[in-house]
């Protein structure tokens, strides 16, 4: 993996802190000019990865890849699904068997169901959710994806049923299909990696909030610092800076001076909070004596 990922969420109007700056940068991103400009910004900074949801606006962005593969040489896409909203919204507009006609890739979506064996009435949820996933990767055709993610949404509610084959299921699909390494999402690191091991996934990719405050994370920050330094897996650390509650200098020496902590995450949406975060990084890596390669080649 790379070290320094570049995530998506300022795009589509997320923010966990403040709904005023939400709404302001999902206006702002209202035009895709703009997201391309903000990635641009970050590719020229040394970032090599974008770490992204299956958003339908993504696809647009994978579009503008496709044509310019030239401008973006070594660059790859983490996608993360699935995009939880866009499910919701088309069972309540279609109900489930509508909602599937609607979302299965093929001619024939219905068809497909029966073409891959599956019986709605046997509940063949394997089949269906490698559909479903090959549904969610179409966007991205033709470009590298070497890491696909389970959203937490998902991640996290497989953990609260207990239903822990499915993230089987979901590793030896995106393997198999697309020659990726599965990659998990969640609130809860220490509950996932248990369930995880359990179900015989070994040195899992888990993202989850690092950050020094605990901010959403459930288990606690011992717990959390005790899991990373102790177990095997190769984490990434999202919300590093708790949606602003901690200032951008300390919250990276925190994930920087551990250094079992493989990537970092972050959202930015200027060049300049791009590039000042980008040097803070490589300043705590030289620090803690990560070894350390040119921009935009580090490899974690």
């Amino acid at each position: 993996m790379e070290r320094i990922l570049f995530g998506d969420n300022q795009f589509f109007g997320v923010n966990h802190m403040s709904e005023e700056k939400a709404r302001a940068q999902g206006m702002r991103f209202q035009d895709i000019k703009e997201i391309i400009r903000t990635i641009d910004h970050a590719y020229d900074a040394g970032i090599r990865v974008f770490m992204c949801t299956t958003h339908g606006r993504v696809g647009e962005v994978c579009d503008h890849f496709r044509a310019n593969p030239h401008r973006y040489p070594g660059f790859e896409f983490y996608p993360c699904m699935p995009y939880a909203h866009k499910y919701a919204n088309a069972v309540t507009e279609h109900g489930m068997t509508g909602a599937l006609s609607k979302l299965l890739p093929g001619e024939s979506k219905i068809g497909a169901l029966v073409k891959g064996g599956l019986s709605l009435a046997r509940m063949d949820m394997e089949n269906l959710a490698g559909m479903l996933i090959d549904a969610e990767m179409q966007m991205f055709h033709d470009l590298s994806t070497p890491v696909i993610f389970i959203q937490n949404v998902v991640t996290d509610l497989v953990l609260g049923l207990g239903a822990y084959d499915a993230f089987r299921m979901f590793a030896d699909h995106v393997k198999a299909k697309y020659d990726a390494e599965p990659g998990f999402i969640t609130m809860n690191l220490p509950k996932l990696l248990d369930a995880l091991e359990s179900v015989g996934i070994k040195n899992p990719i888990i993202c989850a909030n690092i950050n020094k405050i605990a901010f959403r994370t459930s288990g606690g920050l011992e717990m959390y610092e005790r899991t990373i330094a102790e177990r095997e897996f190769r984490p990434i650390a999202m919300s590093i800076f708790a949606s602003g509650a901690i200032s951008p200098d300390e919250a990276v020496e925190y994930v920087c001076a551990q250094p079992k902590i493989k990537s970092l995450l972050f959202g930015a949406s200027s060049r300049g909070n791009i590039q000042s975060t980008v040097r803070l990084i490589e300043k705590y890596d030289a620090q803690y004596h990560r070894s350390q390669l040119p921009s935009g080649t580090a490899h974690a």
